[in-house]
């Protein structure tokens, strides 16, 4: 078993470091202060391709495998989360879906677009009843003519503020939950569909959530993969996202164990730096150890999505580990900082209410505590 990464993957990773560095970080205080959806920065990550990071070429891809788009994911949270969370709904949620699930047609019509940053894409599948329970959907799509009548609210949809397209996730047999939900590809233009702005949130400011109130009719053409069979696809689809959340989740914890370094050897207390004190010492020790295990996790999970593996309990552990080690780092971060921390405005104070969200969206760390037991549960 390998452990390290290949000279490619090194070469890789700094490449997208450097853009990071020089292009996302500059922007992060303003996003994050301003709360407005990055659209010159994600414009510029398509340039990158990293809007379609694992697309093939002949979509307009970049064709690369899973572990790049995960260090890719990791190295642009560690400049913004909020930028990296954008980027993880564009293409671990729509348009590697629709690359899996879609007809030619559809294929042709949104994945270049999503690839070039022409388009930008939203995964509507929760509802103020459907979090956790996402199966449990109120959302309904009745057969109406040759098409179909959408009607429901989605809340929380990321990226919806600037969206061309939405994956909504809709009810077409009651009372069957997971066996009767269909996907749709529904253009965000299209009459009938009413956004309207969340409340602010503490953290990944500038994500472009939007609630979504839907009264629109598409056609069959519109259908993602098969009638009823659209539960299954957003699972598949949140597998990969969990992925790469637990990526945005280590890069925020590598920027916060950045700053508590920084810091630790420029504080000076009782006449020496606070890094020589082992108080410090075994908190950075900490922070380092509990991130680097959950890299090895996200890893493991990243090499089997990119062998086309389900990996459903792999996803959870990754995700479950990496949020919550990148929350304590952030937390022993702003401990070690104290007041130059803990004031509004520091990198820290940002990291610290972004890295919350990681434990949260994509299921909650209970919903992958739920996933990995049931898994360990049926093969014991």
């Amino acid at each position: 078993m390998v452990l390290e990464l290949s000279a490619e993957h090194l070469a890789f990773r700094k490449s997208i470091e450097d853009f990071a560095r020089e292009v996302v970080a500059p922007r992060a205080a303003a996003i994050d202060e301003s709360g407005e959806f990055p659209l010159d920065v994600m414009r510029a990550a398509a340039g990158r391709g990293l809007l379609g990071a694992t697309l093939p070429a002949e979509w307009g891809g970049a064709g690369l495998d899973f572990l790049r788009y995960v260090l890719a994911i990791e190295a642009i949270a560690s400049a913004s989360a909020t930028v990296a969370v954008s980027l993880v709904v564009q293409n671990s949620l729509v348009g590697d879906l629709i690359a899996h699930a879609g007809r030619q047609d559809q294929k042709e019509q949104w994945l270049r677009k999503l690839a070039s940053g022409e388009a930008i894409g939203a995964f509507a599948l929760s509802e103020p009843a459907a979090g956790t329970d996402a199966a449990n959907q109120s959302t309904a799509a009745q057969k109406s003519g040759d098409g179909y009548r959408i009607s429901g609210r989605k809340v929380w949809v990321a990226n919806a503020d600037v969206a061309s397209v939405a994956i909504v996730f809709a009810r077409t047999r009651p009372g069957q939950r997971g066996k009767g939900i269909t996907a749709f590809l529904v253009p965000m233009e299209a009459p009938g569909i009413t956004r309207a702005a969340r409340a602010d949130s503490l953290g990944v400011r500038g994500l472009g959530c939007m609630d979504l109130e839907f009264d629109v009719t598409v056609s069959e053409s519109q259908v993602l993969g098969s009638v009823d069979r659209g539960f299954t696809m957003a699972m598949r689809a949140l597998e990969g996202g969990r992925i790469a959340i637990a990526a945005q989740a280590l890069g925020i914890g590598e920027a916060a164990i950045a700053e508590a370094l920084a810091y630790a050897k420029e504080r000076e207390a009782f006449g020496q730096p606070i890094a020589n004190y082992q108080a410090i010492q075994w908190m950075l020790a900490d922070m380092a150890t509990e991130l680097e295990a959950a890299r090895m996790l996200t890893w493991k999970a990243a090499a089997m999505r990119a062998h086309q593996e389900r990996g459903a309990v792999e996803a959870a552990m990754a995700k479950l580990a990496a949020s919550e080690a990148a929350h304590k780092a952030a937390d022993r971060a702003m401990q070690i900082l104290a007041s130059a921390g803990y004031r509004r405005g520091s990198v820290v104070e940002r990291l610290f209410r972004d890295v919350r969200a990681a434990e949260i969206y994509q299921g909650t760390s209970e919903a992958q505590r739920m996933i990995i037991a049931n898994g360990i549960l049926s093969t014991s």
